[in-house]
């Protein structure tokens, strides 16, 4: 093994800074494409028909901070009518972890209209999110509300993706991991620039439920 190293030494260092370099340059692009498209104050958020917001985990029947400040955000833009729509889209993919319910039940406490509320039940990923938004939502454009660490690679996907995406930040106060999300992002955004470069289509497409038509939103949700 010691002999190996020895002889490879000098290939697998080089390979680490070309990696790296991949890594960097990569991130960089990402960034300097959308930085200009991530908005902090509600005054200069453009009005589009709808905000997208993004599952970030649950606590029990509640959602957690990242979740909440998303969710908080995008009644925001609601009630300032920035927005006249929400998509909510997250992981429901079994009864211990059902983001979706936790999602629409809070927008409807707070007085969202429910006809106004879609929900996309396989957001798994933040691409299936955004392609899932063009594909079964029939979505143009949007208003995508999220962390500042994680708008960027929304932006640059739903943007390639087709659909014309502006952020939203949803940062309110001090997060828990904040800097290990951070440091994970270098590595998603460059699986996400790899996924739009390969067309990924996601796992569950299903029946068309366009944004101009009938909510999915059903009476039986409202409890």
């Amino acid at each position: 093994m010691k002999k190996f190293f020895k002889r490879h030494f000098t290939k697998l260092v080089a390979l680490v800074i070309l990696g790296l370099s991949i890594l960097i340059g990569v991130n960089l692009f990402v960034k300097s494409e959308t930085d200009s498209l991530v908005y902090h104050s509600l005054s200069e958020v453009p009005y589009e028909t709808v905000g997208i917001i993004f599952g970030a985990g649950i606590r029990g029947d509640k959602p957690s901070k990242y979740l909440k400040d998303r969710l908080d955000k995008g009644i925001e833009l609601y009630n300032s009518k920035k927005v006249i729509k929400l998509l909510l889209s997250g992981d429901n993919g079994n009864d211990e972890h059902d983001e979706l319910t936790v999602m629409k039940l809070y927008c409807y406490e707070k007085g969202v209209d429910t006809t106004k509320i879609f929900l996309d039940y396989a957001g798994f990923d933040t691409y299936s999110t955004m392609y899932r938004a063009q594909h079964i939502f029939k979505i143009k454009r949007a208003i995508l509300v999220s962390q500042e660490y994680h708008l960027n690679r929304a932006v640059y996907i739903g943007n390639k993706l087709g659909i014309k995406s502006v952020g939203y930040s949803a940062n309110v106060g001090k997060y828990n991991n904040y800097k290990y999300v951070c440091f994970r992002e270098y590595f998603t955004i460059l699986k996400s620039v790899i996924d739009v470069a390969r067309n990924r289509k996601p796992h569950f497409l299903g029946k068309e439920i366009a944004i101009e038509g009938v909510s999915n939103y059903t009476k039986d949700d409202k409890r």
